[in-house]
């Protein structure tokens, strides 16, 4: 059983990363294929079969070298029954039996988990967790996702729906739209769709363009959330004033979540995560305006290690687990 390999797959609605992981977590065999989401996403899973068929054999080995799939998806998941619930960027109609349809394509036993919740197990297992048990991952990219992690297991919730960090409300009044259909989420100041409405609001508020990022505006009559983090390092006032809301909201909803939970660690990952010590340190410094003394004294922030592998080790691992649970 150790000389074999589990199938990790990161689902987006883009994109499908596929990964061959051995039980100890290390990947072997990785790549992408993309997501075919026409007629009502009929093919994902079909393509991942048949993507994960031909890797296999083009590797030299055979089918039965795998011992199951895991797979992060996007939206809420029943996890007992491999439901997911509803999905945005897929093509499937709600309550879609993914499990099913996954282990009928590959003839392997499957496991299903939000895609967020397994960058988190991911995390834990091979990046930043360093093993912690008691961790919270926040996803900053697009939107902002979460996943919490307590004595080592993934809380779901009642509906799957647990960890939707993104969808806290961090502007109560008078915050901008979300995709959710609410307002104020802490997805609309600190993903990198958030910075950039941000920015654009202090570049549109008048006065002659003064400034890297105004000049950056100037030129291309854009910018993005790395045109900003790069001209707040450069002493770039407002720059600096966007890095700041940016912060001060996040900093102030991860000090709420940890005087909750109390963990271990709060791992920054996801595209805006590449910014560094420039967002981790002003982050940190409202976290621990924010936290309970003893939980700033014992929570640590640090950002993610694993990069685009977070997602296909963390569903290598919920497979993996629940291989173990079955022995």
């Amino acid at each position: 059983m150790l000389n074999n390999w589990i199938a990790g797959v990161d689902l987006g609605g883009t994109t499908t990363k596929i990964a061959f992981v051995t039980m100890d977590g290390e990947i072997v065999h990785k790549w992408e294929i993309p997501t075919d989401n026409s007629n009502e996403g009929q093919n994902i899973t079909a393509n991942i079969a048949k993507a994960i068929n031909e890797k296999i054999h083009l590797v030299g080995r055979t089918n039965d070298h795998l011992l199951g799939i895991g797979m992060g998806a996007p939206g809420p998941v029943d996890y007992k029954t491999g439901i997911i619930l509803n999905t945005v960027n897929l093509g499937w109609k709600d309550n879609f039996p993914l499990k099913e349809s996954l282990e009928a394509a590959t003839s392997l036993p499957a496991a299903i988990e939000n895609d967020a919740n397994c960058a988190a197990l991911g995390e834990m297992w091979k990046g930043a967790g360093n093993g912690a048990k008691d961790l919270v991952c926040v996803t900053l990219g697009t939107g902002v996702g979460g996943g919490v992690i307590t004595n080592g297991n993934i809380v779901q919730g009642v509906n799957g729906a647990a960890g939707e960090i993104g969808h806290i409300t961090a502007i109560p009044f008078g915050g901008a739209p979300c995709n959710c259909g609410r307002t104020g989420c802490l997805e609309t100041v600190a993903s990198a769709t958030g910075i950039v409405r941000l920015a654009m609001a202090e570049l549109s508020a008048g006065g002659p363009p003064k400034g890297e990022l105004a000049m950056k505006f100037a030129g291309n009559g854009s910018v993005t959330a790395k045109d900003v983090f790069d001209a707040a390092r450069n002493g770039d006032d407002l720059a600096k004033k966007v890095l700041d809301k940016v912060t001060f909201h996040l900093g102030f909803v991860l000090a709420s979540i940890a005087n909750t939970l109390n963990p271990e660690k709060i791992v920054l990952g996801g595209g805006v995560s590449k910014a560094g010590a420039i967002l981790l340190d002003s982050v940190r410094e409202y976290f621990e305006k924010y936290a309970f003394s003893s939980v700033k004294n014992s929570t640590q922030l640090t950002l993610a290690t694993l990069g685009n592998d977070a997602g296909v080790l963390g569903a290598a691992w919920i497979i993996k687990n629940k291989l173990n649970k079955e022995r």
